[in-house]
């Protein structure tokens, strides 16, 4: 069978852009140099078309110099066309560029989404409400057994409140007298020596040989003691 009818060749798979532009760009790179030898030799023409007196040897190089000029522009408007083909398949290669990254970017959306929907079947909102109110109840019965565990024994429950208001009072009144002594209670300061000479009366001791009166104080002598001076005419007598 397979030599009556033969056997199917395999096809080839489809140009990629990039291979397309390669191909593309290497015609256009000798097209450019076919153009750059035509430059040459028209400026060779000029050079001879200066130095040629007019006649028919002009003649000639002006025809030869026509031909080349025509094969530039010919290939001229190939590179052109070449260079269009190109920036078509630049354009092409960008926008297919374009739509791999939005394709891998809805493919990490889509795997992200589907990760955050597992996520949110695990944390659901009434589990948090629930949640709170339950801390809520916890400091509560924790405040309960704070205050009952600091609760003193033995506090009569009957105690009067104006009584207590009158105690206080006494407190700041006691408190104020013993600002007024230095801070001092009374039964805390020292008792005072008695004064034994104003109890028994005892008279003062004289200074000298006896008082000397205001009238004669100030016409009173001293010696060189510091003693009273006696007159000369005392002493004399």
């Amino acid at each position: 069978m397979r030599r009556v009818f033969g056997v199917k060749k395999d096809k080839e798979p489809p140009p990629s852009l990039q291979d397309a532009s390669e191909r593309i760009n290497k015609r256009g790179e000798t097209v450019d140099e076919k153009i750059k030898r035509l430059d040459a030799e028209l400026s060779r023409y000029r050079e001879q078309l200066k130095k040629t007196r007019p006649g028919p040897a002009q003649e000639a190089v002006k025809a030869r110099a026509m031909r080349v000029l025509k094969q530039k522009r010919m290939y001229e408007g190939q590179r052109d066309m070449l260079y269009n083909q190109t920036f078509n398949l630049d354009q092409v290669a960008f926008a297919a560029e374009g739509i791999k990254d939005a394709q891998q970017t809805m493919s990490a959306l889509k795997s992200a989404n589907k990760e955050l929907k597992g996520m949110m079947k695990t944390v659901k909102i009434q589990d948090i409400d629930n949640m709170q109110d339950e801390m809520m109840d916890l400091m509560d019965v924790s405040n309960e057994i704070q205050e009952s565990l600091g609760r003193s024994y033995n506090v009569p429950d009957d105690i009067d409140e104006e009584e207590l208001m009158g105690e206080l009072d006494g407190l700041e009144a006691d408190m104020g007298m013993e600002t007024e002594s230095d801070s001092v209670p009374a039964y805390l300061q020292p008792e005072k020596e008695p004064d034994l000479d104003a109890e028994l009366n005892f008279p003062s001791a004289p200074s000298g040989h006896g008082t000397v009166p205001p009238s004669r104080q100030s016409a009173q002598v001293e010696d060189d003691f510091g003693l009273p001076a006696v007159p000369r005419a005392s002493i004399r007598g």
